[in-house]
């Protein structure tokens, strides 16, 4: 069986939700597919959202749990910097992805959840694992790090970092995301994101570290534990990829089919933060957008989605790629010094310090390398 549509959007996370949502509010015939069968479920996420959302708040005030006000960074587990300014709030992800998912449905889009996709053939075609074959005006591939809508147009996220967390009691309440930064976590940081009752505690590294995941999690849950500040039990533990190369090519196509890519797809994480959720909902919510737009007949609609992610991103992904490089860089050789590490991180002033090129060359040769 064949399906037309005018859009089709594979991932139905932050991204494609909000992109689906935007399509239809448009006027076009969208379909979504995700693999998960509910939304949102599993849990793959710290669950932290900055102040600076900047889009439709009502989704994160249905998930809402907890403010937080402030960032606390440790420097091998010594407390080296207090920031007031880093204010945003906790949410239960499933229920802002469930939310997001609703919004999108109630505006006439088809979601499809424990869908397959098995091939995106070059000419635009897109089979499902039952058979079906869709046939879109327009693809938004919102469908993660290792996006199968990427691959299929040549626009892969060629670095990752691989991420474990554990879900445990919070003894002691808090209103900080609390940082670790150290030699040890080789291309990432940990964190413990107070979420209630319950801390998320995890870290990310450089896939080609990741055997050092399990055991520099459960060292830091047992200082956390001997501290007082969590639990022994853990609820249940998690973890992903994160794209960290900084922004892929978000347009193209499949013969006379338009392909944008948004989220993590398209790069756009934060390489040294591992922030998306911002990013996914903006990026969204542009494709859709840009999709309805270029069905009916905005032949730029491409073109201005591509231009708007630049000047929304470009600068602040660029230098967010330079600093994870240079962390990188000191991991491969004799590993970082303290001094390396908050340069490494957005708390602290040295991280925000101009370098020497100029800015605007600088961020094109970080983003075509």
């Amino acid at each position: 069986m064949i399906e037309a549509c005018d859009v089709a959007v594979i991932g139905l996370g932050p991204a494609g939700s909000s992109a689906a949502l935007a399509a239809a509010k448009g006027g076009a015939r969208v379909i979504g597919l995700d693999r998960k069968k509910k939304a949102g479920v599993p849990v793959q996420c710290a669950e932290f959202v900055p102040m600076m959302l900047g889009v439709d708040s009502g989704p994160v005030d249905s998930a809402f749990v907890q403010t937080i006000m402030a960032m606390e960074s440790f420097i091998d587990n010594r407390h080296d910097r207090h920031n007031d300014d880093f204010r945003g709030r906790m949410i239960d992800r499933a229920a802002f992805d469930r939310e997001l998912a609703a919004r999108a449905t109630a505006s006439g889009a088809d979601l499809r959840f424990g869908v397959q996709v098995e091939e995106i053939a070059a000419d635009g075609t897109i089979r499902l694992n039952d058979g079906t074959q869709i046939k879109a005006k327009v693809i938004v591939g919102a469908d993660g790090p290792r996006s199968r809508v990427g691959a299929a147009v040549g626009q892969g996220n060629s670095a990752i970092v691989e991420t474990r967390q554990a879900s445990v009691p919070l003894l002691r309440p808090s209103e900080s995301t609390d940082i670790y930064l150290s030699a040890s976590i080789a291309g990432g940081y940990a964190w413990v994101f107070p979420k209630g009752d319950v801390a998320n505690v995890g870290l990310g590294v450089d896939r080609r570290w990741k055997n050092r995941l399990k055991p520099e999690l459960e060292s830091l849950l047992d200082w956390l534990a001997e501290q007082g500040q969590v639990g022994r039990e853990v609820f249940r533990y998690t973890g992903g990829a994160i794209p960290v190369g900084g922004p892929v090519k978000s347009t193209a196509a499949l013969g006379e089919v338009l392909v944008l890519l948004a989220g993590d797809a398209a790069g756009l994480t934060n390489p040294v933060t591992g922030a998306g959720i911002p990013a996914a909902c903006h990026s969204g919510r542009m494709a859709g957008e840009a999709a309805a737009a270029h069905v009916a007949g905005d032949g730029d609609a491409a073109e201005d989605y591509a231009e708007e992610l630049d000047e929304l991103f470009g600068a602040s992904l660029a230098r967010a790629v330079m600093r994870r490089r240079q962390l990188v860089d000191l991991y491969r050789a004799d590993g970082p010094n303290d001094d390396n590490l908050r340069q490494g991180w957005i708390a602290y002033p040295a991280y925000w310090a101009r370098e020497n090129s100029d800015d605007g060359e600088r961020r094109d040769e970080l983003l075509e390398a």
